[in-house]
């Protein structure tokens, strides 16, 4: 069994997709309720002109929902 199992955290970093609305602010990486402590560090993302960031440790999108 592995430790996100154990703890009822998801795993960290599985998806490479998120969209994300006004409630989800900040945007961070690893997103909230997955277990840190196998993860990159914490870093909050700041989306563009077209309301999209990518994570500069796991590469994953987030977009802004229309």
């Amino acid at each position: 069994m592995n430790g996100s199992a154990q703890n009822g955290n998801r795993q960290p970093n599985a998806a490479r997709h998120y969209e994300l609305g006004p409630a989800d602010r900040p945007w961070r990486c690893p997103m909230p309720g997955t277990s840190q402590w196998n993860s990159h560090p914490l870093v909050y993302l700041h989306p563009d002109e077209h309301g999209k960031a990518r994570c500069p440790y796991c590469s994953a999108d987030f977009v802004l929902k229309s």
